[in-house]
């Protein structure tokens, strides 16, 4: 994972990763340990979290479109990228420049 190789420069500048997942929480909990991944993924079988930010099926195949947001401590959204096809993920600098 992209973001992993990245976390502690996340970190260094107080912001948090978290993932969503369409899996269930059992499938999730397995990505997590298979990858190593260290920040948080949160099993979103159901698709509530992920179709209110409306990235749910957008690439017609039943998951959520590569996506990134950077949520504000308010709970606003201060910047975005939907990905337009299945391997559409922005590189942590870009995302990074949106934390500095």
């Amino acid at each position: 994972m992209k973001l992993q190789g990245d976390y502690e420069r996340f970190k260094a500048l107080d912001a948090e990763i978290v993932a969503m997942s369409v899996e269930t929480l059992k499938l999730s909990t397995r990505l997590v340990q298979e990858t190593g991944i260290e920040y948080p993924v949160l099993a979103d079988p159901e698709h509530r979290a992920i179709e209110a930010y409306g990235v749910y099926n957008l690439l017609g195949d039943g998951r959520a479109a590569p996506s990134v947001f950077v949520v504000d401590e308010k709970g606003i959204i201060t910047w975005k990228h939907v990905g337009k096809k299945r391997r559409d993920w922005p590189d942590n600098e870009a995302i990074l420049e949106q934390l500095g």
